[in-house]
């Protein structure tokens, strides 16, 4: 339920807080007063696109600020958490919810969830799950099908509702089941093609069974052999400093004649001692050291020629499977999983049966589940004739009935069905689209019959109508204030309204009251009890605000309203 609403540089608004109330709020003023940017401003806290043209005159910026009563918990407050946005608990289950929304004189538009800044979309999902808007020229819910279709369905409640669901999820796995069916079908050759060369790879790679990191390895291998002769050399001439035993003493020798030395004078100092207990690890050292390279040596005199051709075929080898594959580690990875693929589409014939079979199975699912549908809105269409029907003479079209049609459509997640809301406006006359055979009047009048009755089944929380009574007057505006009254038993009902016979059954009656100071022309809202509404109920009336006559007949329809409220 919207709590209240604030509109500042709105149009010819300059700055107004309108309180909104729980039941029927009625909202007038004179032409030209800006009654319009009441529903305009509601417009934009819904996520309705922003328009530089909005703006006052003069105004760098229109703001529009709304707060709402709203369950604590549920999927309002869920949406608003997940946009980073909070609620106010008040009490009873209930929190405040505040929504803004600013547009600049350039166009540019920011909107508020909760005290965070948030994209405008999400202020149009919380519109889905707060207000209802019937506009003066664009009934939507009366000339769009699908949204006469969401009418009925809404009206159906849980009947509907759970088979549509199972519906819905049989739709979804026929679209996949045929999606999958249709790629293999069509791309059958291809994925043949696919197969051929994947089972080449695997052949080749399996022949091969490439090792991980094996070209790094083999080019240090080759690069080690075409420089035998080199390394043989080096390693000789490093051998021979440390263990010769000629003209020149190697290095161990060396090395054992200073340990040697140092020992038979360590009884005199213990520092030398320590020096050649240093020099004897230095000679333990380069012994392990002259080992190793005759080891080395020993390798490269068994290498020879053949194995460097050998190193080089195997790197040639590696070197075109990188080339086929980007990398060694992307050929070792189809390797193990390609055997698993190629099973897949060598499995094509048999996949295709059995997704054929699959798909057989669900769609006769489908057509139960759509059965299911149908058969519910049926039934719900039928009440729903029959209920609008009864309203309808409620709100002075005595002669009028309204009949809900559920015929054969095109199959969506919606199912098989088109509805159609057909209305004969008199005895003896054919069923037609309610665009077509009613007026605005008797338009305006069928929407409000079904939201009432809707209502019953399916309550939104706030209902705003912008002039839902053009082109009617007299007895009928009575009626329908007095059915605007019932939808507000169950609902919040906010009403622009130029016709004191609907005004009168208000629970709430503002008005928007226009001043001029002679060259800017601003309005404000203004909370109408007592004489001040029954002068604006006169106006109403008669265009003077004094007559007595017309204050006589404004008391009259307050008291009407008042007893209906009762």
């Amino acid at each position: 339920m919207i709590e209240q609403m604030t509109l500042r540089d709105l149009g010819v608004i300059a700055d107004a807080t309108l309180p909104m109330g729980p039941g029927f709020t009625a909202i007038t003023g004179e032409t030209g007063a800006g009654k319009t940017m009441v529903v305009t401003g509601l417009g934009l806290l819904m996520g309705a696109r922003s328009d530089a043209g909005a703006v006052r005159s003069g105004a760098a910026q229109a703001v529009v600020e709304g707060v709402w009563l709203v369950p604590e918990a549920g999927t309002v407050a869920a949406r608003v958490a997940d946009a980073g946005g909070g609620i106010e608990p008040v009490g009873d289950g209930t929190a405040e919810l505040y929504l803004s929304r600013t547009v600049t004189a350039e166009g540019r538009s920011r909107a508020g969830v909760g005290g965070r800044t948030a994209p405008a979309g999400v202020l149009a999902e919380l519109a889905e799950q707060l207000v209802v808007v019937h506009g003066q020229s664009d009934q939507l819910r009366l000339r769009s099908a699908s949204a006469q279709r969401d009418a009925l369905d809404r009206f159906g409640g849980s009947a509907i509702a759970k088979p549509l669901a199972a519906y819905r999820e049989r739709f979804e796995q026929v679209r996949a089941l045929a999606a999958q069916l249709e790629d293999l079908t069509a791309n059958r050759a291809e994925r043949a093609r696919e197969a051929t060369v994947l089972r080449a790879a695997l052949v080749e790679i399996e022949q091969l069974d490439p090792q991980p990191g094996e070209d790094v390895e083999l080019a240090q291998r080759a690069e080690r052999l075409a420089n035998a002769e080199d390394l043989r050399v080096a390693a000789t001439t490093a051998h021979e400093v440390l263990s010769t035993d000629g003209e020149m003493p190697g290095v161990l020798t060396l090395l054992a004649e200073a340990r040697r030395a140092l020992e038979r004078a360590a009884a005199s100092d213990g520092v030398l001692a320590a020096h050649a207990a240093v020099l004897e690890d230095l000679g333990y050292r380069a012994s392990d050291l002259a080992t190793e390279l005759s080891r080395y040596l020993a390798d490269l005199d068994e290498s020879g020629p053949h194995e460097l051709a050998t190193v080089e075929e195997r790197r040639a080898a590696i070197a075109a499977l990188v080339r086929a594959h980007g990398s060694l580690d992307a050929a070792l990875a189809l390797g193990e999983s390609g055997a698993l693929r190629l099973a897949e589409l060598d499995d094509d014939d048999d996949r295709v049966e059995r997704l054929a079979a699959e798909l057989a199975d669900a769609e006769a699912r489908l057509d139960e589940c759509a059965a299911a549908v149908t058969a519910a809105r049926e039934e719900a269409a039928t009440r729903l004739s029959e209920a609008v029907t009864a309203e309808l003479r409620q709100l002075a079209l005595p002669d009028a009935r309204l009949v809900v049609t559920v015929s054969p459509g095109l199959p969506g997640l919606a199912g098989r069905d088109d509805v159609s809301l057909l209305l004969a406006p008199h005895p003896g006359a054919e069923p037609r689209p309610v665009a077509k055979s009613a007026s605005g009047g008797e338009l305006s009048r069928v929407m409000l019959a079904i939201e009432v009755v809707i209502a019953g089944a399916d309550s939104v929380p706030t209902f705003v109508f912008d002039e839902i009574d053009a082109g009617i007057g007299g007895a009928a505006a009575i009626e329908v204030g007095r059915r605007l009254a019932v939808l507000a038993r169950a609902s919040q009902v906010i009403v622009v309204t130029h016709l004191a016979q609907v005004a009168a059954f208000a629970d709430t009656h503002l008005t928007v009251v226009k001043a001029s100071d002679g060259s800017v022309t601003a309005s404000s809202v203004a909370v109408l009890e007592g004489a001040s509404r029954e002068a604006e109920m006169a106006r109403l009336l008669s265009g003077l605000p004094d007559s007595p006559a017309a204050l006589e007949h404004a008391r009259e329809l307050l008291d009407l309203g008042a007893t209906s409220r009762t």
